[in-house]
């Protein structure tokens, strides 16, 4: 770089570390196979953050070592850069608000005074090409207007907004937090140094350092936040354990089966298969981590029926309403939901009940009901984020977390439970 004033040698070399440090991150993104939502807005940003990196890069050497000195051509690329400028600020606010995971009715007004704004500067960049209210040229060298600072308006206002919405969001942790903080001032600082010290691209410096700390901040909650996950699946599995293999049902069912052999022994043989193949499912299900066939999850229902059937052969009745059968679901998803439906339902009922297991194709995707006639409950009565309802709660986390599907209860006192699960396409 010999003949290069000392701020272009400044200027390139940290445009050129810039886009090496992006593209070291943009390569970690692409190849982590399974990316979160926010990860996906965040390599979008940082692949636009390098191409402005390598774009101003490329415009400082062409400008020098081809001595250009065309105002057309400084219009031409700091009208680009201004431009650039802009777009990035716009690519981080959707990646703020990827991060946050906002309702929709609350980052609605945000998103729409982003687009206004957005829009509005990205007119007046353009207009200024013939008005020369923010920057003009004069013999191949830029010139700054008085107006120049409105230029960066959008960038001020988004990134305070941003600023905002991140730190006075309770959910975020202060790791977070001041990641998102170093981010929206940093530049605002380095754009007023820079006002000092001109000629020196101290704004892409600041965004270096603020895009590390923002990266390896969120990186490093992220891995925690993973970390307590598996560790909650752990103690969720074995807590599903403890409470699918139960010693009353266990004991129940041997008893059954020890009642029959002198009087049904072919009868006692086929329960004491059931009894066997329902263990030995529940234990397989238990340990799998992958959505499995819903035939197999049916087969476990019906052993499972099998058993109760045994134990109670006039009281209980499952009718199989199965429009589809061909589809995964999560191992232990829809079982519980029959044995609740049967022990917590139609069992509480003197004369018993019916249960109706359906499945069905709609647009959206598949509906799975488990429905009883059973004796129902009143909703306002029952906290189901209570340990006593852990069950539940660890079937909806596991329809969420595997597949992003939901499960909701809806009952009614002595007209019975509905248990719809639903799995998107």
């Amino acid at each position: 770089m010999m003949g290069m004033e000392n701020n272009t040698v400044f200027n390139i070399s940290v445009c050129l570390i810039g886009f090496v440090v992006l593209l070291v991150h943009i390569i970690n993104i692409l190849l982590k196979k399974k990316k979160r939502k926010d990860e996906k807005a965040l390599l979008i940003f940082f692949l636009f953050t390098a191409f402005h990196f390598a774009l101003y890069s490329a415009f400082t050497l062409i400008k020098t070592l081809a001595a250009v000195h065309s105002d057309a051509f400084i219009m031409g690329f700091y009208t680009a850069f201004y431009i650039s400028n802009n777009l990035e600020v716009f690519l981080f606010f959707l990646y703020a608000m990827a991060y946050l995971s906002l309702p929709k009715k609350s980052k609605r007004p945000f998103e729409i005074i982003n687009l206004v704004l957005f829009f509005a500067l990205i007119t007046a960049d353009i207009v200024n090409i013939f008005t020369h209210m923010f920057f003009y040229a004069s013999n191949g060298e830029y010139q700054r207007a008085p107006a120049m600072i409105l230029s960066q308006g959008y960038q001020f206002v988004m990134l305070a907004l941003v600023f905002l919405q991140t730190v006075l969001n309770k959910r975020l942790s202060i790791r977070e937090k001041l990641a998102f903080a170093f981010y929206c001032f940093l530049p605002l600082v380095a754009i007023i140094l820079q006002n000092a010290f001109k000629g020196y691209a101290i704004a892409y410096l600041s965004i270096i350092v603020a895009t590390e700390i923002l990266f390896v901040f969120l990186s490093v909650e992220k891995n925690l936040a993973l970390a307590k996950e598996e560790e909650k699946n752990k103690d969720a599995q074995i807590r599903v354990m403890l409470s699918q293999i139960q010693p009353h049902f266990i004991y129940n069912s041997l008893s059954a089966i020890s009642t029959l052999i002198p009087i049904h022994p072919e009868k006692a043989q086929k329960a004491l298969d059931d009894f066997t193949e329902y263990l030995r499912l529940n234990l397989s299900t238990l340990t799998e981590q992958r959505l499995i066939p819903f035939e197999d999850e049916l087969r476990h229902i019906k052993t499972f029926v099998a058993l109760e059937e045994l134990r109670f052969p006039d009281r209980i009745k499952v009718e199989y309403h199965l429009e589809l059968s061909d589809f995964n679901v999560p191992p232990l998803s829809v079982q519980p939901l029959v044995e609740n439906a049967l022990k917590h339902g139609v069992l509480k009922k003197v004369e018993g009940g019916t249960v109706i297991l359906s499945a069905k194709e709609e647009e959206e995707g598949i509906v799975i009901e488990v429905k009883d006639d059973g004796v129902g409950f009143s909703m306002d009565d029952v906290d189901f984020s209570a340990n006593e309802h852990f069950g539940l709660q660890n079937i909806q986390y596991r329809i969420q977390k595997m597949c992003g599907g939901s499960l909701t209860i809806n009952s009614h006192p002595g007209e019975g439970t509905k248990a719809t699960v639903f799995l998107p396409k």
